[in-house]
């Protein structure tokens, strides 16, 4: 319970805690009340625990930080950071805007969100090594006649020679793909079961199986 009364959880739904750490597991599907299957992703969520909370008169804004999952190893100033709270294996913050009924220690559980809410995934994308455009942009590639024998799959032409002269920057060329940080947003939640720390959100998220995920409140919804 919380110096107001109201439970820790209830406190950090109030205060807008509206995040959690996650691992993903999987997709399956659903079905709904109508009976139309519904794609889910299966992500373990929490539980959490409080680890530290910033302020803004001595970090300069308000955040909460949270740890999930565990670790076997942990060196020195890991272990004097988290004080004995335990030896968790990702941290990450949440903004706020009050901080005032959150202490360290307390726990974060999946029962922050409920069937319905909206919600934004944060997950690292799969890396695809080093692709060429055609894989990473979609181009056509060049064309396939005209004695065209090496062009299937290349670029084209990147820019003029003597207007504009240079290679434009963010211009779509060949490199390194995925392994990037993707937020999928407006994901519905299907379910949310603290018993099992489960949640249940329509569609796909970012990720390979057992990534680290971050759900949270959607905030262009």
């Amino acid at each position: 319970m919380g110096a107001t009364g109201y439970p820790y959880n209830l406190l950090l739904r109030i205060n807008m805690v509206f995040g959690i750490l996650g691992k993903k597991i999987g997709m399956t599907q659903t079905f709904t009340e109508d009976g139309v299957v519904v794609p889910v992703t299966a992500i373990e969520a929490g539980p959490c625990m409080v680890t530290q909370v910033k302020s803004l008169d001595t970090d300069g804004y308000n955040a909460v930080q949270l740890g999930f999952g565990e670790s076997r190893r942990l060196n020195r100033p890991e272990r004097g950071h988290l004080k004995k709270l335990g030896a968790f294996r990702h941290l990450r913050e949440f903004r706020l805007e009050d901080i005032a009924a959150i202490e360290p220690g307390q726990k974060v559980s999946v029962d922050i969100f409920q069937s319905g809410d909206i919600v934004d995934v944060v997950g690292t994308s799969k890396g695809r090594g080093f692709a060429g455009v055609v894989k990473r942009h979609h181009f056509s590639g060049g064309p396939k006649t005209h004695g065209q024998t090496d062009r299937h799959r290349a670029p084209g032409s990147v820019g003029g020679g003597t207007d504009p002269g240079k290679v434009w920057k963010g211009q779509r060329m060949a490199g390194h793909m995925g392994n990037a940080r993707v937020t999928a947003r407006n994901l519905k939640v299907i379910l949310a079961d603290p018993d099992r720390n489960l949640l249940l959100v329509r569609g796909a998220v970012p990720g390979a199986k057992n990534g680290l995920l971050i759900i949270k409140k959607a905030r262009k919804y």
